[in-house]
């Protein structure tokens, strides 16, 4: 385990042990082998994670690392997240559209009842999903599952938690709760993906307790260009800090506002020290190729897949595309017939368009 993850392990609390786990986690074996899941079955075959739901080996990964209280170790957080390397994440509304992604290689599905295109178009306060649907979408599929709550809801949280969800996106897509305090993720034994449209940001939702970053972009549009720039952003601060000396490594932490210690893991390893996935705006296979040759470790698409006249045909592109980034001639293969794409939002300037990646701190 790196410095900065044993640095990001708390002590379990009284508070956090109050949080029950599954019931069913007690039952499983005392095995790893349930979620090991290489990248190429992730990317390829989504089915490969097999009848065994992820959120219980999950909860057995994390008491065999010792934590049988309510929370996890970030070591074993990131582990899992680590597993969905080179793969596609993508937003799902339903149990139909979740067997979708499955059946076209997503390596998970996140849960809402809304995609983001939606609920830019509808306006109102956007919360946590219904249970009951999330629900459904975790009995539909074997890939793990993933749901929104609000920045700063650790209500929202500890609900998604208690209905076995595998990951928790505390997310700028939803309205947020408390822009200024976002969840204390090290309670939970679930891990936490959050965004990022800086190097800044990043470091801080890392030493709150999340297992993976992806940038914010600007999830509903179908414009890839906000997750571009943070993307570089990112990367143009990580380049920076790696040719500093320890006394400018103080100064540049003061000035993005982040802790010190993850700042010198990031000038070591030259990278986060954990997942970084792209989205918001994704929404064709050159897009995640794009992000992909980047230097993001897989990618999110939300409104892209299902707002096309022909999901599953994209949704399989993507996922190719995702896998096989690096290859020019297959990606005008896998580019070709899908017909028209989401329309979207071409000027992100205009006053009319809602900045959701401005939410946060």
């Amino acid at each position: 385990m790196s410095q900065a993850n044993q640095l990001l392990d708390p002590p379990v609390s009284s508070s956090a042990s109050s949080i029950s786990p599954n019931s069913s986690a007690s039952n499983q074996p005392s095995s790893l082998s349930p979620v090991i899941v290489g990248t190429s079955s992730a990317t390829t075959n989504g089915s490969q994670l097999g009848s065994t739901r992820s959120a219980t080996a999950m909860q057995t990964s994390c008491s065999i690392a010792g934590t049988s209280g309510g929370t996890g170790t970030f070591g074993v957080k990131t582990g899992l997240a680590q597993m969905l390397k080179g793969g596609v994440i993508m937003d799902v509304v339903n149990a139909e559209q979740a067997r979708i992604a499955e059946e076209a290689g997503a390596c998970a599905v996140m849960a809402l009842e809304r995609v983001p295109s939606d609920i830019r178009r509808d306006g109102g306060v956007a919360r946590m999903s219904d249970p009951q649907m999330i629900k459904e979408i975790i009995d539909a599929v074997t890939i793990p599952v993933m749901a929104k709550a609000r920045i700063g809801h650790f209500v929202e949280a500890r609900i998604l938690q208690a209905i076995g969800v595998d990951y928790i996106d505390e997310s700028e897509v939803l309205t947020p709760a408390d822009p200024e305090h976002h969840i204390n993720k090290h309670s939970f034994k679930v891990p936490f993906v959050c965004g990022a449209k800086n190097l800044g940001e990043a470091l801080r939702r890392i030493s709150e307790g999340a297992a993976m970053i992806r940038t914010k972009g600007e999830a509903g549009t179908g414009n890839v260009v906000e997750a571009v720039r943070h993307e570089r952003a990112v990367l143009a601060d990580i380049r920076r800090a790696s040719v500093m000396s320890d006394e400018e490594l103080y100064t540049f932490a003061k000035e993005l506002s982040a802790p010190y210690h993850l700042l010198k893991e990031v000038a070591r390893t030259k990278r986060l020290p954990v997942v970084n996935f792209a989205a918001g705006g994704i929404a064709t296979p050159a897009d995640a190729a794009l992000m992909m040759q980047l230097g993001c470790d897989g990618v999110f698409v939300g409104s892209g897949i299902f707002k096309s006249d022909n999901p599953a045909l994209l949704a399989k592109a993507i996922v190719q595309a995702t896998t096989h980034h690096n290859n020019p001639q297959m990606l005008a293969e896998i580019s070709t017939g899908l017909g028209p794409m989401m329309k979207g939002e071409g000027n992100l300037q205009s006053k009319d368009v809602i900045k959701m990646s401005a939410r946060g701190y």
